[in-house]
């Protein structure tokens, strides 16, 4: 059958029957730009949202620089790096990296603060040094906070990898710009908006199973077992 006589939803299958492999392959590399930014951010943003729950002060100026991050255009912030970096998937890694610092800064922060300061104090009377007191009481406490602004950065991180395309980065965005350009396009923007749609709302069911299963109250009960009530 002529390709231009199928209706949109035709078309679609028909470019997923013929170029399947393609897809998925630029799906993984999607994802994969996706997950490597936001771990680096991860990685960064986590240990400095434990050291501003403990400098307070310096916190708002911290945070202000994550959110002016935040304000700049994505694909401004891409030229921006481009600048630096070149051509690439490198360059939209760094570009997502940087968006995915300030929520998962916040995310950190909050939950590092919403620790009860009567489970430190336990921890403390056990005989716990400050190292112990941070990867056995706070960090589990504050995990599931934590996680959830690592869903929230992955997510963004995948619509903004979509741009990766107008750089050489390939990804899905290479599939969306591929339809824009052509004449009858239609079917295949979609061919690449729904796998990228899927992989967003995908991500985020399974990171909120995680955060779920990221449950603090066992951590909670123990030190608040060892807490002694004080004398009337």
């Amino acid at each position: 059958m002529d390709p231009t006589q199928m209706n949109v939803m035709e078309q679609l299958f028909y470019y997923y029957a013929q170029n399947g492999s393609y897809v998925w392959s630029q799906f993984f590399r999607h994802f994969l730009m996706s997950i490597y930014g936001v771990l680096f951010a991860a990685v960064i943003a986590i240990p400095i949202g434990f050291w501003i729950s403990r400098h307070r002060k310096l916190a708002g100026w911290v945070m202000g620089a994550a959110n002016v991050l935040q304000t700049v255009p994505s694909l401004a912030m891409l030229s921006i790096v481009m600048l630096a970096f070149g051509l690439g998937s490198t360059t939209v890694v760094i570009t997502i990296f940087f968006y995915s610092l300030l929520p998962i800064l916040k995310n950190t922060y909050a939950g590092v603060r919403s620790v009860d300061d009567s489970l430190l104090d336990t921890g403390k009377g056990m005989g716990m040094t400050k190292g112990q007191v941070t990867l056995m009481i706070e960090l589990p406490l504050a995990l599931s906070v934590i996680m959830g602004g690592i869903r929230n950065a992955l997510v963004v991180g995948i619509g903004i990898g979509a741009i990766g395309t107008f750089i050489g980065a390939g990804g899905l965005g290479d599939i969306i710009a591929r339809g824009v350009n052509a004449t009858n396009g239609g079917a295949i923007i979609l061919a690449g908006a729904i796998p990228t749609a899927l992989m967003a709302v995908i991500a985020d069911i399974v990171l909120g199973l995680i955060e779920k299963r990221l449950d603090p109250t066992q951590t909670k009960r123990f030190f608040e077992s060892k807490t002694v009530a004080p004398k009337k």
